[in-house]
């Protein structure tokens, strides 16, 4: 049931196979990928069956006495299942792909694909959109209890874990968001770990980790609106009635950024006439620095611009913030390349909106 009280935060953590063998960690690799697979074909199975479990009543022609349930019949009279739903489709998942993948999988894999189904069901019965069909990337599910051994690296900058039996070890780099820190506080029981997964994606595998967390409390009104334009000479312009705040500036945060993309060019044309050796490795390595701080700069931008503009919505007491005509600047970015290229629009929007649902503000787009 969920709890109003509450949200689930997701954040990617990139991992790395915790082994010195080569040779293991290659044939890790494999496991989790036929994993993958046994994921994708279960998932559009089930997710059939689901659909067809809801068509019983029209591939019937029924009296009007006649009343059909998806229900357990040792529960309802009118059921038509010798079980619960639920575990219609966990008896086909594990009659079909057991031995395969594990079956604590599947079971995370079974309820996932129910809450889906549940959520769109309406959807799909109405004939608005069609049946989801699950992709050849799907991640891999599992509960918060089949992690086990979490704890701190001796340097205290990453986590080890294990997920049946595969040793884990994150990677989170200068991590300037709030990973680390949620990590932290689950291992201190302050936070619970919902049900994550497993990606893999360009060969690199990424945790998926769901966190509940508690909603701030805030004394909001539902009559104060605010409304947020995103803008260039401004990366935020907020108005809440008579009161008007400009949050950062273009030259705090695109010219820094072209900055370090003039350096990166630098670097990148120099490198062309090192014929090789060390030098031009070197230079490499400097281009890829130049990267990564870029990527960060951005990233530690945005958090700081999103939260900004919700401390002034819980300041003033907003309990809705509304986005204007950002639906219209996005489609203008799509068209100028500069814009697409250093104007982040949508990582803003997100963090922006993540933020707002924890503060309890309700958020519009327009």
């Amino acid at each position: 049931m969920e709890n109003k009280d509450t949200i689930v935060l997701t954040r990617r953590i990139q991992l790395f196979i915790n082994l010195d063998d080569k040779e293991l960690i290659g044939e890790t690799y494999k496991t989790l990928y036929q994993w993958q697979y046994a994921c994708f074909r279960a998932a559009n199975y089930i997710f059939t069956h689901l659909f067809l479990q809801e068509q019983i009543k029209d591939l019937f022609y029924l009296n009007d006495e006649t009343r059909v349930k998806l229900a357990d019949i040792k529960k309802d009279e009118d059921g038509i299942l010798t079980t619960s739903k639920m575990n219609t489709t966990y008896q086909l998942l594990s009659k079909n792909f057991k031995g395969e993948i594990p079956m604590h999988i599947l079971g995370s894999l079974n309820m996932t694909l129910n809450t889906n189904f549940n959520n769109e069901r309406v959807a799909y019965l109405k004939g608005e959109r069609s049946i989801r069909n699950y992709k050849r990337d799907i991640p891999i599910p599992f509960g918060s209890t089949d992690i086990k051994k979490w704890q701190l690296t001796e340097d205290e900058r990453n986590f080890t874990f294990n997920l049946f039996g595969i040793p884990f070890r994150t990677y989170l780099g200068k991590d300037f968001n709030d990973k680390k820190l949620l990590l932290n506080k689950m291992l201190a029981g302050m936070v619970k770990l919902c049900t994550s997964s497993i990606q893999l994606k360009d060969n690199k595998i990424y945790l998926l980790a769901a966190f509940r967390i508690e909603k701030e409390k805030h004394s909001l009104d539902e009559t104060v609106v605010a409304e947020a334009a995103l803008s260039i000479d401004f990366p935020v312009i907020v108005t809440v009635g008579k009161s008007r705040y400009n949050i950062g500036s273009k030259e705090e945060f695109l010219y820094r950024r072209l900055a370090i993309q003039s350096a990166r060019r630098r670097l990148q044309k120099a490198a062309k006439y090192n014929s090789g050796g060390k030098g031009r490795n070197k230079k490499l390595q400097a281009f890829d620095r130049f990267a990564e701080t870029e990527k960060n700069y951005v990233n530690s931008r945005m958090h700081l611009y999103s939260r900004m503009l919700i401390d002034i919505c819980v300041k003033h007491g907003a309990a809705t913030l509304i986005l204007t005509d950002q639906q219209g600047k996005e489609e203008a970015a799509k068209e100028d390349e500069f814009l697409l290229r250093n104007w982040s629009y949508s990582a803003l929007k997100e963090k922006i909106a993540y933020k707002a649902e924890k503060a309890g503000i309700s958020i519009i787009v327009e």
